[in-house]
């Protein structure tokens, strides 16, 4: 999850806010950011949701169809 740390440092959120927010503990949220690990696939719209941002970007890529939206 590539988009995971910087979004979540554009949010002003460390990883114990973050973590607190999704009931987990730090470590697994650094867990997450390092690539050690990954989250279960329904912890991931539990993350995006607290992040405030797509899943796409948490994977570092954007929504389908968001090129042709910036072009406008």
């Amino acid at each position: 999850m590539k988009g995971l740390k910087p979004i979540r440092m554009a949010r002003g959120y460390t990883q114990v806010v973050l973590a607190a927010k999704l009931n987990v503990s730090q470590s697994t949220v650094a867990e997450w950011e390092s690539g050690a690990t990954f989250p279960s696939g329904s912890k991931v719209p539990e993350i995006a949701d607290a992040l405030e941002c797509t899943i796409d970007a948490l994977y570092g890529r954007e929504p389908p169809g968001a090129e042709e939206k910036d072009a406008s």
